[in-house]
């Protein structure tokens, strides 16, 4: 009924306490004993999601519901994240790439901040409809102005390219981090490029728990971390050298920047800041699904 069971110790630990109980046996009987019992040694297996929304399934169904109405009307549709936070300089990135036998590159132990190059946000957006990724790699804090001004980027170098008739925008999003649902600036900074867009913009986000659904996961941050798997990090350069180089066999394009512009965190919203918002809310939870017109 305690934490530590038989089944915690190793098969050496076990010979030992079953010798201490008058048993003869060595630590290969215990290991063949366990395995004609069927056990072996098994990982934590990530499972347990907890309790999930009720109107979760409902959510998915409308997000990809808005996402089929969009493109059909040649309308874009983009999927964005922030990527972890990496650390720059010569640390280990986790992975294998082929050197001479015996010339691994040498680095460092400790991973501590240096001072001087601090660490890397990337903050990606992805087209949902041309299998094409922007991922801006911020200095500073992972904000949501910074938030939004890695999408302004995006439309200025490749979404208005790809959309010059577009008049909407459609963004699915995870439902915390600096694109949260609850994020007053979010929607603020939203306001502001809508305005200097003339696009209304839509957002969808998932549900709280769900962001491993976020398409931008698997169809570009994932391609983005096989690429550089083994190579340290050591500057902002290589890190947007190793992300505009990724692809992969479906024909991802993706594009890369360094954004060294300052975004102070702790940016205060107030409601007068609100109440000039131009936001309409979805009749289906509004809090997860609304509208900003410029």
């Amino acid at each position: 009924m305690c934490p530590l069971r038989w089944t915690c110790k190793s098969v050496r630990r076990l010979a030992e306490e079953l010798q201490a109980r008058g048993f003869q046996c060595g630590r290969q009987t215990v290991a063949n004993l366990l395995h004609d019992m069927d056990y072996s040694l098994q990982a934590n297996v990530k499972t347990n999601e907890g309790a999930s929304h009720q109107h979760r399934d409902a959510q998915f169904a409308h997000i990809s519901t808005e996402v089929k109405r969009m493109q059909q009307t040649g309308q874009p549709v983009i999927s964005v994240d922030t990527k972890k936070k990496e650390l720059i300089g010569d640390f280990k990135n986790s992975g294998r790439e082929w050197h001479p036998k015996g010339q691994a590159e040498k680095v460092r132990v400790h991973d501590f901040l240096i001072p001087g190059l601090g660490r890397a946000n990337p903050y990606g957006v992805y087209d949902l409809s041309r299998n094409e990724g922007w991922v801006s790699v911020g200095t500073d804090h992972d904000t949501a102005a910074f938030a939004v001004e890695s999408i302004r980027r995006w439309w200025a170098a490749m979404g208005s390219i790809a959309y010059p008739k577009a008049r909407k925008l459609l963004i699915t999003a995870d439902g915390g981090g600096s694109n949260g649902s609850r994020v007053r600036l979010w929607k603020l900074e939203l306001q502001r490029f809508a305005t200097e867009s003339g696009l209304q913009i839509s957002v969808c986000h998932f549900p709280p728990g769900t962001s491993k659904w976020n398409k931008i996961e698997h169809r570009l941050f994932s391609f983005i971390s096989m690429n550089w798997r083994g190579k340290p990090l050591v500057s902002h350069e290589i890190m947007v050298n190793l992300i505009s180089a990724t692809t992969n066999k479906t024909g991802l394009k993706v594009k890369a920047d360094i954004d060294d512009s300052s975004y102070p965190s702790g940016r205060k919203v107030s409601k007068n800041q609100m109440a000039d918002i131009h936001i309409k809310q979805n009749p289906f939870h509004g809090e997860w699904n609304y509208q900003i017109n410029p």
